[in-house]
C-alpha cells in the first residue's frame, strides 16, 4: 500500500459519480481550489488501487501522500484543516462543535433516506420520502434566518445539505410553497461556481425539483 500511495503526486479521491457523499468531498475541494485528481469508480467493478487502499472498498476514499481516508465527514473536516482558506468551520470551539453536530445530525436523519430513495420510482419508498418531504417543510424557517444553514458564512454544513437538495427531483420529492425558503437557499448554493465545478457527468443530468 505504501508503494502505491508514493506513486501519487497529487492529492486523489476515489469518487462515484453518483454518490451522495463523493458529492460533499468534491464540493469542498472545488469550494477551496485544491489541486486533485478524481478516480471515477463504478461500484460494480472496484478498481484494484481501491481495494488495495481501502479495507472497505468504499467511496469516497482520499490519498493524500501516505494519508489514506474513507469516511466523508473526516475528509471534509480534514481538507478544512489542511487547507484553511477559505474556512469553512468556524475558528472558535464552541460554534465549530456546533456545526459538527449539525453534519452528525444530517449523516444521522437524512443519509439513510436518500440512499433507501434514490432510484427508486414514485411508488417506491413511499415512507421515506413522506419522511424527508415533512423534514426539510418543518426546518424551512430556519433557511429564512441567514444566507447560508444557520450561518451568514458558506460552511460544511451547507456542502453536506447541497448535494441532497440537488437529487430531490431524483427522489421524487416536490416541496411544497410553505418550503420556498429551502428552495431559495438550495439555488443560492447551486449558484456557487465550487457547486458546479463539482457535479460529475451523472450529477449534471439529475433534474432538480
Amino acid at each position: 500500500m505504501t508503494q502505491l500511495t508514493n506513486r501519487r503526486s497529487i492529492m486523489t479521491l476515489f469518487s462515484d459519480g453518483n454518490d451522495l457523499l463523493s458529492h460533499r468531498v468534491r464540493m469542498v475541494l472545488a469550494e477551496k481550489s485544491i489541486n486533485h485528481e478524481v478516480v471515477d469508480v463504478d461500484p460494480e467493478n472496484i478498481p484494484e488501487d481501491l481495494t488495495d487502499l481501502n479495507p472497505y472498498n468504499t467511496t469516497p476514499t482520499l490519498v493524500d501522500r501516505d494519508l489514506v481516508l474513507f469516511d466523508a465527514q473526516l475528509i471534509m473536516e480534514y481538507l478544512d484543516e489542511r487547507f484553511p482558506h477559505p474556512p469553512l468551520l468556524p475558528v472558535d470551539p464552541v460554534n465549530r462543535a456546533r456545526l459538527k453536530m449539525l453534519l452528525i445530525r444530517i449523516k444521522t436523519d437524512w443519509d439513510p433516506l436518500v440512499e433507501k430513495l434514490i432510484g427508486k420510482t414514485e411508488k417506491q419508498g413511499v415512507k421515506q420520502r413522506k419522511q424527508l418531504r415533512e423534514s426539510l417543510t418543518e426546518i424551512a424557517p430556519v433557511f429564512e434566518q441567514r444566507p447560508y444553514f444557520m450561518s451568514d458564512e458558506f460552511t460544511l454544513v451547507d456542502c453536506a445539505i447541497a448535494p441532497v437538495l440537488w437529487r430531490l427531483g431524483e427522489m421524487c420529492i416536490e416541496l411544497p410553497d410553505s418550503a420556498s425558503a429551502v428552495t431559495q437557499y438550495a439555488q443560492r448554493l447551486f449558484d456557487r461556481e465550487s457547486f458546479r465545478e463539482s457535479l460529475s457527468e451523472i450529477e449534471e443530468d439529475m433534474e432538480v425539483s
